[in-house]
């Protein structure tokens, strides 16, 4: 449950308030969706990620479940 929030907290750091303005969230969307990042609005990631929410929250859930086998190997 923790972890696509924890994956959130994580790549939006330096821009928690405006997530939309995080170099990292516009360099995963730019190697997914081929959009350039450069170009990218508040609008075009927010349809992007209402258009392939399923999709994106699957990925949520299992960078959940990466890190929780990450720790329990030592």
């Amino acid at each position: 449950m923790f972890g696509p929030i924890r994956f959130l907290w994580n790549a939006t750091r330096g821009s928690r308030l405006a997530p939309w303005r995080s170099p990292y969230l516009r360099w995963r969307l730019e190697t997914y969706s081929g959009m350039w990042a450069e170009k990218m609005q508040l609008r075009d990631i927010f349809s992007f990620v209402w258009a392939q929410r399923w999709e994106f929250l699957s990925f949520l859930f299992w960078t959940g479940r990466v890190q929780r086998e990450a720790r329990r190997r030592p």
